[in-house]
C-alpha cells in the first residue's frame, strides 16, 4: 500500500526540495526524509523527492513577477532578475519592502511547489494502478484583509491602513440632493492590485444601503477596468460628461 500524502510529510518534502546541498529520498517504510547513499541500493523502500534546482525556483520567479498586478513591484522584481549575480537574494530584498507582495509571493510559490510534489505522488500512484489525487485550487491574488485595519474616518469616508499604521487607501463621501456622491477613491500606488479599492467600496454601499441612499461616483474615461467593476456591483451609467481642454 502506498503512503498517505498529508501536510505534514507534504511540508517535509517541500523543505528537502529547496535544500540544495544533498539528494533525499522518502523512507516509506519509516515515512520520513533521509540523505543517505545506501537510500540507492533499496529503490523500493527508498524514493527519491521531487528534483527541483534553482533554475526551476528562477523560473517561478520570472512566471509570478510577469504576472504581478502592482507595476511598481513588478519593475523592481524584473530588475532583481536581470542582475548578473545575487538573483535570489535581490528577489527577497524586493519583496521585504513589500509585506502584502511577499505574502502573495509566499503563497503563489507554496501552492506551486505542493502541485509538483502532487505530480510527483500521482506518478507513484500510477505504478500501483491508483487514482490520482487532486490538487488544491490556486488563489494567489485574494488579499489577506485581516492584514489590513479598515478605519471609518467620517460620515461615509472610510481608510485602510497597513499593520504599520500606513494609510493604504480611502474613500470619501458626501450627500448632495439626497444622493450620496463618491469624490474620492484612492489606493495608494504600493498597494494597487490587492482588492483594498473594492473592499472600500463595498463598506460604503454597505453603509449607503442601510441608510437607503442611492449612489454616485464620476470615472475618468481611461478607466474601463474599474466601469466593469462598478458595473459588477449594480451600477449603471447616469450621464455622460463632455469636457473641452484649452
Amino acid at each position: 500500500m502506498l503512503f498517505e500524502l498529508d501536510n505534514i510529510l507534504t511540508d517535509d518534502i517541500l523543505f528537502s526540495m529547496e535544500n540544495q546541498e544533498g539528494s533525499y529520498f522518502l523512507d516509506i517504510q519509516k515515512i520520513q526524509i533521509v540523505d543517505s547513499p545506501c537510500a540507492e541500493e533499496d529503490p523500493d523502500r527508498f524514493v527519491p523527492l521531487p528534483v527541483w534546482e534553482p533554475k526551476d525556483g528562477y523560473r517561478l520567479m520570472e512566471k509570478f513577477t510577469a504576472n504581478l498586478k502592482n507595476p511598481i513591484v513588478r519593475q523592481e522584481l524584473s530588475d532583481a532578475l536581470n542582475k548578473s549575480k545575487g538573483v535570489f537574494r535581490a528577489f527577497r530584498d524586493v519583496l521585504d519592502q513589500y509585506p502584502e507582495s511577499k505574502k502573495i509571493w509566499l503563497k503563489y510559490k507554496n501552492e506551486k511547489m505542493k502541485n509538483e510534489v502532487v505530480s510527483w505522488y500521482n506518478a507513484l500512484r500510477e505504478e500501483q494502478g491508483l487514482k490520482p489525487i487532486g490538487t488544491e485550487p490556486e488563489d494567489t491574488t485574494s488579499l489577506i484583509l485581516e492584514d489590513f485595519n479598515i478605519i471609518e474616518t467620517s460620515d461615509f469616508s472610510f481608510s485602510a491602513q497597513s499593520e504599520n499604521g500606513n494609510n493604504a487607501a480611502n474613500i470619501n463621501a458626501i450627500i448632495k440632493d439626497g444622493v450620496l456622491h463618491i469624490e474620492e477613491l484612492k489606493v495608494n500606488l504600493k498597494y494597487r492590485s490587492l482588492g483594498l479599492g473594492k473592499t472600500l467600496l463595498c463598506k460604503l454601499l454597505e453603509k449607503a444601503d442601510k441608510n437607503n441612499l442611492d449612489v454616485s461616483i464620476d470615472v475618468p474615461a481611461e478607466s474601463d477596468f474599474f466601469s466593469r467593476s462598478l458595473l459588477l456591483e449594480n451600477f449603471k451609467p447616469d450621464t455622460q460628461r463632455f469636457i473641452r481642454k484649452k
